[in-house]
């Protein structure tokens, strides 16, 4: 009899358990699906900062899958940067893709893509053209869905063995949707960013902080701001580890409410 007592107890904790870490993380992917990166993405921190390199290629997955009792989470994350400069280095092609998927039996509580394609043209070693075309989507943001195409110029404004420096400044054309209502804004937007990349040798660390500043030329107080950290230190030439901090803010100056959104991420990198 007391055999089955302590079996029963045991059951009772083993569920108890279940139901407690079912919980935990219904919360954890309700913060992240609310805590999101916004519609603002950092391409600086994906840059590949290699000089005679052609062809440099990035990825990194992660998922998660927790099932009680019929209940179930599914997270996935992946993440593509690629980069193909021409024969004599002066011209670059640069690809970014990547998805963000929180589901549960219910729904979607996440469902997030982007596409980036830029090309960027070395005219000195300081000036550089640059141009690109980007589509992404995200259902948990004001603004839903964004489309633009733009072109800018690229400075470099430090270049050291340990640091490099660049600002950029960018006309772009814009498609905005508007979550659940049909409505869309067609704008013509300047983005300017100042961005520096710090390595560390002895510890084979590389930092990268950028600041985004993005506002309607007919407009000002209607601006994007983005501001992140990374940090990227190479376990192998082929694997790393990186950790990743974004804040945005994006201010509409109009009657829709404004767009907070923070993030963190801590994952590992492929490169080949």
């Amino acid at each position: 009899m007391h055999g089955k007592t302590d079996l029963a107890t045991f059951s009772d904790i083993i569920g108890q358990s279940m139901k407690f870490h079912q919980t935990i993380v219904y919360i954890l992917f309700n913060f992240l699906a609310f805590t999101v990166q916004a519609q603002l993405v950092n391409i600086e921190a994906k840059r590949m900062q290699t000089d005679s390199t052609r062809f440099v290629l990035k990825a990194d997955l992660h998922a998660n899958y927790s099932d009680n009792n019929g209940e179930y989470v599914l997270r996935i994350a992946s993440n593509v940067s690629t980069q193909l400069k021409s024969k004599n280095l002066k011209n670059i092609y640069f690809l970014v893709l990547n998805h963000n998927l929180v589901r549960t039996k219910d729904e979607d509580f996440q469902n997030a893509w982007f596409a980036h394609i830029r090309y960027n043209h070395k005219i000195t070693d300081v000036f550089r053209l640059e141009a690109f075309v980007q589509d992404q989507s995200n259902t948990q943001l004001t603004i839903s869905k964004r489309k633009l195409v733009g072109a800018g110029v690229r400075i470099k404004l430090l270049d050291t063995k340990k640091t490099i420096s660049y600002f950029g400044n960018t006309y772009m054309y814009e498609i905005e949707n508007l979550n659940n209502s049909g409505q869309r804004f067609f704008n013509h937007r300047n983005s300017s960013y100042l961005s520096l990349n710090r390595s560390f040798e002895k510890v084979n660390l590389l930092l990268t902080g950028t600041i985004y500043f993005q506002p309607l030329y007919r407009a000002i107080k209607n601006q994007r701001i983005l501001s992140q950290f990374k940090a990227e230190l190479p376990l192998t030439k082929v694997i790393g580890i990186s950790a990743l901090y974004n804040y945005a803010f994006t201010k509409f100056s109009s009657n829709l409410e404004d767009d907070r959104s923070s993030n963190i991420n801590l994952g590992i990198t492929l490169s080949l």
